[in-house]
């Protein structure tokens, strides 16, 4: 993140701390580049190719499970989130923390 340049950074660096703090089991390492996301299993990536919005792809396919407004795209296996801008990220931060704590949720219960 340090040598991140993009033009949304702040907000992904707050989307960053809404998923950390959703539940302590949550880890995050590099994958594609992006922050990533994992708990048992990969479960988010940022695309930081996208420099118009914030874009957040579910790439677990308990994600297709969870009934979100935030969550978009009819994939069978993922689903994407788009943020625009700080007051989108807040507006959204309360769901986005549901988001994840449902998902630690389902990786314990698959054990």
């Amino acid at each position: 993140m340090q040598k991140l340049e993009h033009p949304l950074k702040a907000e992904i660096e707050a989307v960053r701390s809404i998923i950390l703090k959703a539940d302590k089991k949550l880890a995050e390492r590099v994958k594609w580049s992006a922050p990533s996301f994992y708990y048992k299993h990969d479960l988010a990536t940022f695309n930081h190719r996208a420099t118009k919005h914030v874009h957040l792809v579910f790439h677990h396919i308990a994600i297709t499970r969870i009934p979100s407004a935030l969550l978009e795209g009819d994939y069978k296996d993922r689903r994407m989130v788009y943020l625009k801008d700080m007051k989108d990220v807040k507006a959204k931060k309360k769901e986005l923390d549901s988001i994840f704590k449902q998902l630690v949720r389902m990786m314990d219960e698959e054990s």
